[in-house]
């Protein structure tokens, strides 16, 4: 199963690559509205850690941990994505983020794939759309990211 998200960004390409490479900008915007992202390790390079956990407003935490398998500054991301906890600990999945140059901003092609069932790919769905949400209004305040 799979997840297959475009969305568009009214910011330059370079600036919304950054938002899921540098940590402190991951940090202000990661997770589902109503989550924040206390820690986070990315590293990205080949190899490199992709680590973040989340905590909802409920208090608890929920920790993805994964690694980087690609780097195309400001194209391309692929990174291993393994919940550490609940139904779906240490499943790996694939999480492949593109990043496109269009006028007037920036079109973000997600797949992210072999995913569990039909409800974990419900839930992913629903968790990167609202993430997306996040980062847009992010990149909307006009800082960084």
């Amino acid at each position: 199963m799979l997840v297959g998200i475009n969305r568009f960004f009214k910011a330059p390409r370079d600036r919304v690559f950054a938002a899921f490479t540098e940590t402190d900008l991951f940090q202000q915007w990661w997770g589902p509205k109503t989550f924040s992202c206390p820690v986070a390790e990315l590293d990205p390079r080949p190899g490199g850690v992709f680590h973040a956990e989340m905590l909802s407003s409920e208090g608890n935490t929920h920790v993805i941990d994964g690694i980087f398998r690609e780097v195309s500054p400001p194209s391309r991301l692929v990174f291993t994505w393994a919940w550490q906890q609940g139904d779906y600990m240490n499943l790996e999945n694939l999480v492949t983020l593109e990043f496109i140059a269009v006028e007037g901003g920036t079109e973000l092609r997600l797949t992210h794939e072999t995913l569990a069932d039909e409800h974990a790919r419900e839930q992913h769905s629903q968790g990167w759309s609202s993430s997306f949400d996040c980062l847009e209004e992010q990149l909307e305040k006009g800082n960084n990211p």
